[in-house]
């Protein structure tokens, strides 16, 4: 419950799914926090409630670069004391690659890593000039590792995202400043639960994930409070697998009743 008690946080993309689980997660174990989202929905207020905390609005897409700055300023406002920073924010819209737009590519690039630099590069000037010990988790994905037919934008983005948590720990951690990430695999959200619905598919999902499990995004949290807590005061540039084991099974065999019922 104190693991994280003096810390102050910023969570990008939490007024809803992994985002919220996490500042959730950061708030029962101390922390305060300060959410992000792209409007004042009902989802968002009832995000401000469970959390107890205030909300900043914004597209960290566009414009580039001042959206992300901007919201990181607003952060600030709400909260001078910010030294934790949760780049959550992120967008799925892919297309098959012969017909990939460029559009489709540049926005998701823009708000899955381009927006992320931009955010840490401001405020890791401010923590080292006032030589805070800051803390940063980057979320990415089991995409980052495995590929996905149609699914070349996401996948090229959170690649870029397991590379930025090494490459980030290489240039902070000698300012004091730890960089880790969190790979979620199939997890129950907003954007999954129509695919989800679908009974044969989530039992396909299940059969191709070693705990049989497809959880909800509430998984998340515990992992970021480790990895952000002293107790991970060691572990630098790494990314943490929330997936239930998918990651480290190559072409598992679904069992022979399965198979029998296609």
């Amino acid at each position: 419950m104190s693991a994280l008690a003096g810390r102050h946080a910023f969570v990008t993309g939490s007024s809803q799914g992994i985002g919220l689980e996490i500042a959730a997660a950061l708030r029962d174990a101390g922390a305060t926090v300060v959410l992000h989202g792209t409007r004042l929905h009902e989802a968002a207020k009832q995000a401000c409630e469970r959390c107890s905390a205030e909300i900043v609005l914004g597209d960290l897409a566009e414009p580039m670069p001042e959206s992300p700055l901007r919201i990181a300023e607003d952060a600030l406002r709400i909260n001078p004391l910010i030294d934790t920073l949760v780049c959550n924010a992120g967008t799925y819209i892919d297309e098959p690659f012969l017909d990939l737009k460029f559009e489709t590519l540049d926005r998701t690039l823009k708000l899955n890593v381009y927006s992320q630099l931009v955010l840490i590069q401001h405020f890791t000037r401010r923590w080292a000039a006032q030589k805070v010990a800051g803390r940063i988790l980057l979320i990415g994905s089991i995409n980052g590792k495995l590929a996905e037919e149609t699914h070349v934008a996401y996948d090229t983005s959170k690649g870029a995202v397991d590379a930025m948590v090494r490459s980030l720990c290489v240039s902070l951690a000698p300012l004091g400043i730890r960089v880790n990430g969190v790979a979620p695999g199939l997890l129950w959200t907003r954007l999954t639960e129509p695919a989800l619905k679908n009974d044969r598919f989530r039992e396909w999902m299940e059969l191709h994930t070693p705990n049989r499990k497809v959880p909800g995004a509430d998984v998340c949290g515990g992992a970021a409070v480790f990895l952000l807590s002293d107790a991970a005061e060691h572990i630098h540039g790494q990314m943490l697998y929330v997936d239930g084991g998918m990651s480290s099974w190559q072409q598992p065999d679904p069992p022979a009743e399965w198979m029998n019922r296609c």
